[in-house]
């Protein structure tokens, strides 16, 4: 297909037509829910998971869009089915739409709701990752904001934090940010979250900080219990990461990255991936093969 069809609004749109009003709540404020999901053999990975979690950001909110589960469904297979695409990268997002007035909210909604997809590699056993060899990280000065303030379980248009903890990126060769709390405790990437392994035990940061409630965080802790594999979710500082016998990120399109420097200290005796990495990357890519392809 030459021309990339986006839903907007329970419309298939051509992308270069699909846009939303200047007053829109969700480009006036970030006054916006979304999801980044991934499909996998035409098929969206942790759909009901990635619901649940919109849900939340949207009561976090108080936007009411009216929309049900069965719905969204529906228009994220249409967006698929038109673009011809089994294996996708997918933005479903939910604005308050247009509200003539002040920055107070209404109550009564008439949602903008936007789906956007883009190809990507198969995944699973015989996929190619969608990143290009182990990450760098670099610690930046940007603070996580505190959950006090916007909750970190909200996934909203609102990314200036992790935009700006981007831009400190500029003058390192770093892929991702590394972000900490006010007080200086680890918390995850701008758009991805932390996994170490330090005493033969995977640790990474606890959801008591300010940090998203991955959905790939969810089955890669999923996989360690199901082996047996020692978990800890706690406080952390920058230091304990460096010094590391291994490290990954994780998020829906990455999946699971390895990360081969941190703050210029290689990780591990051999940088890369480690033997925990790569047997919870094999063990990923074999739960995706056996629910998606098998």
């Amino acid at each position: 297909m030459s021309e990339r069809l986006y839903h907007l609004n329970g419309e298939l749109v051509a992308a270069d037509e699909a846009t939303v009003s200047v007053e829109d709540r969700g480009f006036l404020y970030g006054d916006a829910a979304f999801e980044t999901m991934r499909a996998y053999g035409g098929h969206v990975f942790g759909w009901d998971a990635h619901m649940d979690r919109l849900a939340e950001t949207c009561e976090i909110l108080g936007l009411e869009h009216g929309l049900s589960q069965n719905d969204l469904k529906t228009r994220v297979n249409e967006t698929l089915e038109a673009n011809d695409l089994n294996e996708a990268y997918i933005r479903l997002s939910i604005t308050r739409g247009v509200q003539p007035g002040k920055l107070t909210p209404r109550r009564d909604v008439t949602p903008t709701v936007v789906i956007i997809v883009k190809p990507l590699a198969r995944g699973g056993r015989e996929g190619t990752p969608v990143w290009e060899g182990p990450a760098t990280l670099q610690t930046v000065k940007t603070k996580r904001v505190p959950d006090a303030a916007v909750p970190a379980r909200a996934k909203t248009h609102n990314y200036l934090n992790g935009i700006l903890a981007r831009l400190e990126l500029r003058v390192t060769d770093a892929d991702e940010a590394l972000m900490v709390d006010l007080e200086g405790k680890l918390t995850e990437g701008a758009t991805s979250n932390l996994f170490f392994v330090q005493d033969n035990a995977l640790r990474t940061p606890s959801l008591e900080c300010p940090v998203l409630p991955g959905i790939t965080r969810r089955v890669v802790m999923e996989l360690a219990a199901d082996e047996g594999i020692p978990l800890e979710e706690g406080h952390y500082t920058p230091d304990q990461v460096r010094q590391a016998d291994e490290v990954f990120v994780t998020n829906s399109t990455w999946e699971i990255r390895p990360v081969e420097v941190v703050d210029g200290i290689s990780i591990g005796e051999t940088p890369g991936a480690g033997s925990l990495t790569t047997l919870l990357s094999r063990l990923f890519d074999s739960r995706i093969e056996t629910q998606y392809y098998g």
